[in-house]
């Protein structure tokens, strides 16, 4: 860039100088111009000379620096930026996941709920089934006590009828009976009663 700078400053300087030494009707509108307007030629061409030059310090020392810090901080950004999508994605699954293990958690704590349910009636029923088979027995156990009570009362009772039978009959007969004749008249008595 600054070598074709220098060479149309050089190239401008030469046609310049040929104009004027040529004293041809081209010198005299160039010169005539550059008096008219009070431009000094050689002055604006040692102007963009030092201009050019500036500017390729500047560009070497300075903008190219700050270019690349600019080009750093865009890749700088560019990579927060995708970070950011990658952990917004990573988030919205993190999410997800969570709801499907929210879930997941429910219809479990459903179906363990419903299994209690159903052990505890399955409890209730059988200890209820128990507790009837218990009354059940003990029931049968007291109407077998009260047949029992009852046999032993008739037992007792048909056993006093038949002593009574037998001390009313000795009085109604008044006489003394013999150990045989009371041994027959006691079993004739408890025969009566038993079909009785």
């Amino acid at each position: 860039m600054l070598s074709s700078l220098l060479v149309l400053a050089q190239t401008t300087g030469h046609a310049v100088e040929a104009a004027a030494a040529h004293g041809g009707e081209a010198a005299t509108g160039i010169t005539k111009i550059t008096q008219d307007f009070g431009i000094n030629l050689p002055g604006i061409i040692a102007q963009v000379f030092s201009f050019c030059v500036v500017a390729f310090v500047l560009y070497k020392a300075a903008f190219k620096p700050v270019l690349a810090t600019l080009d750093e901080r865009q890749a700088k950004i560019e990579s927060g930026l995708k970070y950011s999508e990658e952990m917004k994605a990573k988030l919205e699954a993190a999410h997800a996941e969570s709801a499907a293990i929210v879930k997941a958690a429910q219809i479990e704590g459903t179906k363990a709920v419903e299994e209690a349910r159903k052990s505890a009636k399955e409890f209730l029923d059988r200890q209820t089934q128990e507790a009837s088979a218990k009354a059940a027995e003990m029931l049968t156990k007291a109407q077998h006590a009260i047949e029992l009570e009852r046999r032993k009362m008739v037992a007792e009772a048909r056993s006093e009828i038949a002593r009574l039978v037998v001390t009313t009959t000795q009085q109604v007969l008044a006489q003394e009976l013999s150990a045989d004749d009371r041994s027959r008249y006691n079993a004739a008595a408890a025969k009566a009663l038993q079909v009785a």
